[in-house]
């Protein structure tokens, strides 16, 4: 039995490679750049996303969602917890697509009333998060032609 429970509490998820992690990320369109920058900001607004800076001529659009707090954990522990999600997308231009990547973190904050905090930021790496992104992009480009 106890092997049994240490074989299962050893288990970890497989590693992505950074090319797998890429790979996911990414996707092109065979849009302009303007319309995909425009999509892309569209989306991530569509999704709840706050947009905190956005450049056209870097490509660089960054973005984050609402700040949820845990009340159960502040009841019990008399210590904070609060999550968001922060969300990136570089759109650049390679010879006649228009290449999107996004990353996807999720920040985790403590605090507690002594005056101390701790944040936990892990990238999201769930394939049906992207493409469930990308797909709005694609509409969002379909709709705009």
């Amino acid at each position: 039995m106890v092997s049994l429970l240490a074989a299962c509490g050893g288990q970890k998820e497989p590693e992505m490679t950074p090319l797998e992690i890429q790979s996911m990320q990414t996707r092109g369109f065979s849009s302009n750049y303007n319309t995909v920058f425009a999509s892309t900001m569209s989306v991530f607004q569509d999704l709840g996303y706050t947009i905190t800076s956005a450049d056209k001529d870097t490509g660089l659009i960054s973005a984050e969602s609402a700040t949820d707090s845990d009340g159960a954990y502040a009841f019990w522990t008399g210590s904070t917890k609060t999550a968001q999600t922060r969300a990136t997308a570089f759109i650049e231009r390679i010879s006649k697509k228009t290449n999107v990547r996004l990353n996807f973190v999720e920040k985790t904050q403590y605090s507690s009333g002594y005056g101390q905090s701790n944040r936990r930021d892990k990238p999201i790496l769930e394939m049906s998060l992207y493409q469930n992104a990308f797909e709005r992009i694609e509409n969002a480009i379909f709709v705009r032609r």
